[in-house]
């Protein structure tokens, strides 16, 4: 199974490859290493892995935490592809399409971002469009001005205004730990692409 798992641990040269080894003695095929942050001594990265036959996150947790030094923030089921560029192909389907540039960008929010679900919600919180596992009805919170992270009934949450949509995107993670800084930065970059692109339709 692929798994997407958050380790922080000490930015010092062989702290990599201590992770690297613990996971290789543990049976798990890393696929793929991407650095959130490198600041006060440590860094945080996100480790895409194969772990043989069925594990749970708890299992994952355990077995990684032994490793001196490492703190594991969060191990979620992935969907994402290693090496592909989702992001890329969202583009391009939205250059090709600018009038559905919104319900394309919903669509492919959860998997470039490590989540459930997402959806476009106007400012009275009808809900102009949401990916396929998104629930029925949704309470906006208070819509903020700019992206924002917070938790939410079991859930964490990233909350993107487009302004020039008058919309609010909610992509909601429900396993895993909370959106890191980095990963609001890029769904915001994306966003404000997608927006521009979009405003281009007919």
């Amino acid at each position: 199974m692929l798994l997407r798992l958050r380790v922080s641990l000490p930015d010092r040269p062989g702290g990599l490859g201590q992770v690297a080894k613990a996971l290789g003695a543990l049976g798990a095929d890393i696929l793929q290493v991407t650095v959130l942050e490198r600041e006060a001594g440590r860094a945080v990265d996100d480790f895409t892995v194969s772990w043989p036959g069925p594990v749970t996150a708890a299992e994952a947790r355990e077995r990684l935490s032994a490793v001196p030094g490492v703190r594991v923030e969060g191990v979620w089921a992935t969907r994402e592809v290693p090496g592909s560029a989702p992001d890329y192909d969202l583009l391009m389907h939205v250059a090709a399409e600018p009038g559905r540039g919104f319900a394309t960008l919903v669509d492919a929010l959860p998997g470039l971002c490590g989540a459930e679900w997402s959806m476009a919600v106007a400012p009275d919180g009808a809900v102009r469009h949401a990916s396929v596992t998104a629930p029925a009805e949704f309470e906006l919170p208070e819509p903020p001005p700019r992206a924002i992270t917070l938790e939410a009934k079991e859930l964490r949450l990233m909350l993107l205004p487009v302004v020039a949509a008058g919309l609010h995107l909610v992509v909601a993670r429900a396993e895993g730990p909370e959106f890191h800084r980095a990963e609001v930065e890029r769904a915001t970059r994306i966003v404000d692409v997608v927006s521009k692109l979009a405003a281009r339709a007919p």
